[in-house]
């Protein structure tokens, strides 16, 4: 009694203690304190000792139902905070969802975050209670915040009711035409759903899946192409207008979308192309089919040779950056696409991407492994010079060792199976046992696939048969028996030597080999084989019952050979099997008996027992594992399992004729391709009109280029200037003619101001006439790939791109191509500036960079230049502005066509300056024409694309008169990326779609810093970090000062001085994040020369690489 009254007495005082501790808690609440959780776990504690955990996980959750009930939006977030705790540890919180559900409506939004979180966890459990708050969720799918929108939708597709079917079917095309790409993705992901619970809705996900693939934002379009791939796989027709675009969004897309769009992008390729492979392609495998990017016969014999389809091509190029993705699924993808697509001798350039990934996590290592062993079967060539990376380490798991022996036997031949066979010798005394089996049988495998070597093997696997290790001897054992097949009469010794060991191989499969191998050359050992079998009949009951067979084989064997010494046996043992207990050994002592034993029944069956028994067997021949694997997709479930996994779709065999490939062009082409001849003659007057006359004065002089980014005036007054001279008909003839070289590459436009240097300018004036015939040729020629490249404005595809400015002193050409067009009014004007540009036009050679930056003050008002000095640009130097200006050409771009704006005009550019609103953003300046014969009003920016995008957009301008230009400022934040930022261009009565695609140079911003710095930096970034090529210069472009002109013509970077005269070096960082970008050029003796870039940014760097060597090459 007294005990269990001192135990309530305990009790009641840990009952008072947590009542005072829970008192505290809420006073410190209501005075907002946050007290420490150890409180909570020992208040947990002292309450709840002699109870169950349930009652103390009730009484928790009691506590977490006060406070989701309080007023104060501060203990409700506290709430859920640990209630998305519990659900991340894995237990169970449904009994708060009726206290939860309540908090749906909150006004604060890290609160009603959290309970989305919940919802989507418990809504399928709790359907009933979730219904009930449908109409909120309904609600807040209108709300402004995009993520709130989304969490809504997300919880709407996760009641699994089909009563609300219609509901969500609502919800997901309202949500498809949201203008947060977030929210648009997100309906990608309910399209799955919603197709899982109501399989008949496909017509119509059909619909809103066709118009989420026509979106432009990478975030919605992997998981648009998911959706396709769980609602109509099968709908190839859907993808041809946007396999282009999937094509070059690829590098910007979220990883896991990279992954599905590579997927199916490799089915399509299967269906759409036809097979760069040549018939018999895979025994030859040193045979170029063709190069890179030129046509050569796929076979001397046949008359038509193979030409790649530009979107094969696209699709190959365009994933190969991904090879050196961070994400090893990528990178599996991207080596399966080249796998099953690329011609066999660019197959090979996935290899070193997959011996990287070995060094992952085991699990990566498997699949890894898998895959390579596929390929080393049919590719050996491929994996040969990395075959120390398939070396067993000793903490390699088993199966990552049972791999590496499978992909080392495969790539085993004459040159390096003495180093293999080494490796094995060491492997064979390996504690682990399955491994030391596994090489033996590798072993096994070299020894009958390289003959030179066939003999080492068998005398290497004998002396293994007096090993310690019963399992060796054992795989040793079976693994002879198999090579004697090969070369039986030279090896009767080794069959004598494993007579001799029988009595001690105990497991089964060794001992059967071994009496095998008695019966097959038992007249090779007449002596021992009766002996053998001796032994066998005074233990055949207690055997295990392959043994039994092949006791029952041996005796028949030798009761044909040797009938004086084994009749007895013989009967003896048929006698024992007849009444074993397996009927397998009772059916062939039978058949045995009755085939050997000559009687009236059996017949003339007798006669050709000796031919059936003793017939020489063909040598088994030892495969690999994975030799059939290849019918399956690489990368996938089925190829990992080897059988076919549910959902698996098989890989479409290459079609004998490719289908038609004008599928894929994008019918908004096809009208500006038209125009392209007419675009530049029509829009070089519009640009030099002088829209403010009191301004000409200014214009005659020299403009800077950055007077545009000042007030609305200065920007108006310098619309014919530098800033706006993309007028210039020899400028942008020449830069057209530039483009035409290269318009055929997906980067054409980054580099059409690359002619457009000082040794160029000489040549303008004898060359305009040619200059002007190959126009219409480059506007074709951007244009086939208007789809494809980086850097053009979509809107205008690429004859836009393919106008250039010239240099820095074409302010005075500039109003030069006016005498030929309308605008009477001001015919004075023109004439005199046409004489003018005569005159700087023979003054080239002169002109220096000087005078550029001279009249630099008379443009801008003093306080836009102290605002200019004012700024806190880090690692930028003041002499980033005179390399700019002394440098001169801008690529000017198209962005709206005079046809299609209704008479609006709009062409901009890069004027390589820092941005005044924000040094993330990138400066671009947009000059506006009215080409049309009335005023235009209210010209200004409207919606925004995606609406995430960060763009500073210019005042509105409030009239534009007939004939009239003005050129206005803008910043964009591209946060580092070339994915286009689209716009809607307003003018009062109308709205056009516009777009800026930055080309990746203009992603940059100059640094300056001494040659050690950059050395310094520069081992900084090696390895991942570092992209190099080699490449072949033009003659043009030995001099350093012209590989200055032809780097900074792509890039806006710095020089930095170097001390050797074979080196160039130049820095820069990225606008947006401050990345350090360094870009080296080393010479040779020959024309060759080594291009080397160094940044974090791996994909900015590969595509700069590109467009430099594009440059550095064209002379």
């Amino acid at each position: 009694m007294d005990c269990s009254s001192m135990d309530a007495g305990f009790s009641s005082l840990r009952s008072e203690a947590a009542g005072a501790m829970r008192t505290v808690l809420v006073s410190a609440e209501n005075l907002q304190l946050t007290l420490k959780p150890e409180l909570s776990q020992e208040e947990q504690s002292l309450t709840h000792t002699n109870s169950s955990p349930k009652d103390s996980h009730k009484a928790g959750n009691e506590d977490l139902k006060e406070m989701l009930e309080s007023s104060k939006e501060s203990l409700k977030l506290e709430a859920m905070k640990r209630i998305v705790g519990l659900i991340a540890k894995g237990k169970s919180a449904s009994e708060l969802f009726p206290a939860v559900v309540k908090n749906v409506a909150s006004k604060n939004i890290e609160l009603k975050k959290l309970v989305y979180v919940y919802l989507v966890r418990y809504a399928e459990e709790q359907q009933d209670l979730a219904l009930l708050s449908i109409s909120t969720f309904q609600r807040a799918l209108k709300d402004p915040n995009q993520f709130i929108r989304a969490s809504a939708l997300r919880v709407l597709s996760s009641i699994r009711v089909p009563i609300i079917v219609p509901i969500m079917m609502l919800a997901i095309k309202e949500a498809a035409a949201d203008l947060s790409p977030y929210v648009r993705k997100t309906s990608a992901h309910a399209i799955q759903k919603l197709y899982s619970l109501d399989p008949d809705q496909k017509e119509q996900l059909i619909e809103v899946i066709e118009k989420l693939l026509k979106d432009k934002s990478t975030l919605v379009a992997g998981s648009v192409v998911m959706a396709f791939e769980e609602v109509c796989p099968d709908r190839i027709d859907l993808i041809h207008k946007n396999y282009r675009k999937l094509c070059n969004l690829l590098v910007d897309v979220e990883e896991w979308g990279q992954v599905v769009i590579i997927s199916m992008l490799t089915r399509y390729a299967r269906t759409q192309f036809t097979s760069p492979w040549m018939e018999g392609a895979e025994f030859d495998e040193n045979k170029a089919f063709y190069d890179s990017d030129s046509e050569e016969k796929k076979d001397q014999t046949e008359a038509k040779p193979y030409v790649m389809d530009p979107d094969h091509r696209l699709l190959l190029r365009n994933t190969k950056p991904l090879l050196q993705s961070r994400n090893t699924a990528v990178v599996m993808a991207v080596a399966q696409l080249y796998w099953h697509l690329a011609p066999k001798h660019e197959v090979s350039i996935v290899t070193k991407s997959l011996v990287r990934l070995l060094r992952s996590h085991r699990e990566v290592q498997y699949i890894v492994l898998q895959n390579i062993a596929t390929m080393s079967i049919q590719r050996k060539g491929m994996f040969e010079p990395f075959i120390k990376s398939f070396y067993v380490r000793s903490t390699d798991a088993t199966h990552i060792k049972t791999l590496k022996l499978e992909i080392l036997t495969n790539l085993a031949n004459e040159a390096n199976i003495s180093t293999i066979l080494r490796e094995f010798q060491t492997y064979v005394k390996s504690q682990d046992k399955a491994f030391a089996a596994a090489t033996i049988q590798a072993i096994g495998r070299c020894a009958t696939n390289i003959s030179e070597v066939t003999d080492t093997c068998l005398n290497g696997l004998v002396l293994l048969l007096s090993n310690r290790d019963e399992a060796v001897v054992a795989e040793s054992i079976v693994v002879i028996k198999k090579l004697l097949q090969t070369q039986p009469t030279q090896h009767g010794d080794i069959i004598k030597h494993m007579a001799k060991l029988f009595d001690n191989v105990t497991v089964p499969m060794a001992r059967a080999s071994i009496l095998w191998l008695m019966g097959e050359y038992c007249e090779k050992v007449p002596k021992i084989a009766p002996d053998v079998l001796r032994k066998m009949a005074k233990t055949f009951t207690a055997e295990e019952d392959i043994v039994k067979l092949q006791t029952v084989n041996l005796a028949a064997k030798l009761y044909l050979t040797n009938s004086k010494q084994t009749k007895l046996l013989t009967q003896y043992i048929l006698n024992l099997g007849k009444y074993d207990q397996n009927y397998d050994i009772r059916d062939r002592t039978r058949f045995i008996r009755q085939l050997i034993v000559p009687n009236e029944k059996s017949g003339a069956l007798s006669k050709y027992a000796r031919r059936m028994l003793l017939a020489p067997k063909p040598a088994p021949v030892l495969e690999s594992a994975f030799k059939d694997r290849d019918r399956y997709q690489l990368g996938t479930l089925s190829h990992s399992l080897n059988l076919k996994a549910t959902g698996y779709q098989e890989l479409p065999d290459w079609p004998a004729v490719a289908p038609d490939q004008s599928v894929r062009n994008v019918e908004i082409v096809e009208p500006l391709r038209e125009w392209a001849p007419i675009v530049g003659k029509t829009k070089q007057p519009k640009s030099d009109d002088k829209f403010y006359s009191d301004d000409e004065d200014e214009k005659e002089e020299e403009g800077s280029d950055s007077s545009g980014s000042g007030s609305e005036d200065s920007s108006s007054s310098s619309s014919s200037e530098e800033s706006g001279s993309e007028s210039e008909e020899e400028s942008s003839e020449d830069s057209e003619k530039t483009s035409s070289d290269s318009g055929k590459s997906s980067s054409g436009s980054e580099k059409s101001s690359s002619e457009s240097e000082s040794d160029q300018k000489k040549k303008k004036k004898t060359k305009k006439a040619q200059q002007k015939k190959s126009k219409p040729t480059a506007d074709s020629d951007s244009d086939e790939n208007g789809n494809g490249p980086v850097g053009q404005a979509s809107s205008s595809s690429s004859e836009s791109s393919s106008d250039s400015e010239s240099d820095s002193e074409s302010d005075s050409e500039s109003d030069s191509p006016a005498p030929k067009k309308k605008t009477e009014v001001k015919a004075k004007p023109k004439v005199a500036v046409n004489s003018k540009k005569e005159v700087s036009l023979l003054d080239l050679d002169d002109f220096s960079p000087a005078p550029t930056n001279a009249p630099k003050p008379s443009v801008l008002s003093q306080s836009l230049l102290s605002d200019l000095e004012g700024l806190s640009l880090s690692n930028i130097s003041s002499a980033v502005q005179v390399t700019t200006s002394s440098f001169g050409p801008l690529k000017t771009y198209e962005l709206l066509h005079h046809m299609t704006g209704k008479g609006l005009s709009a062409k901009y550019h890069f004027p390589r300056q820092p941005c005044l609103y924000q040094p993330s953003m990138v400066a671009v300046q947009v000059i506006l024409t009215n080409s049309s014969d009335h005023a235009l009003e209210e010209i200004h920016i409207g919606d925004q694309s995606p609406a995430s995008l960060n763009i500073h957009c210019f005042n509105t301008i409030e009239r534009l008169e007939p004939g009239a230009s003005v050129t206005v400022s803008m910043g964009i934040d591209f946060s580092d990326s070339t994915q286009a930022a689209n716009f809607q261009l307003c003018t009062k009565e109308d709205q056009f779609s516009v777009s800026i695609q930055p080309a990746v140079g203009e992603l940059l911003m100059p640094s300056t810093m001494t040659e050690q710095d950059f050395c310094k930096e520069q081992g900084k970034l090696q390895g991942m970090n570092e992209t190099s090529a080699t490449i072949t210069m033009a003659t043009a472009n030995a001099s350093r000062q012209a590989i200055n002109k032809q780097v900074l013509s792509v890039a806006n970077v710095g020089e930095v001085p170097s001390s050797q005269n074979n080196f160039s070096r130049f820095g820069g960082r990225t606008v947006s994040s401050r990345a350090l970008v360094l870009v080296s050029l080393e010479l040779s003796e020959s024309s060759g020369a080594l291009l080397t870039i160094n940044t974090e940014k791996s994909v900015m760097a590969s595509m700069l690489l590109r467009d430099l060597k594009q440059a550095l090459a064209q002379a």
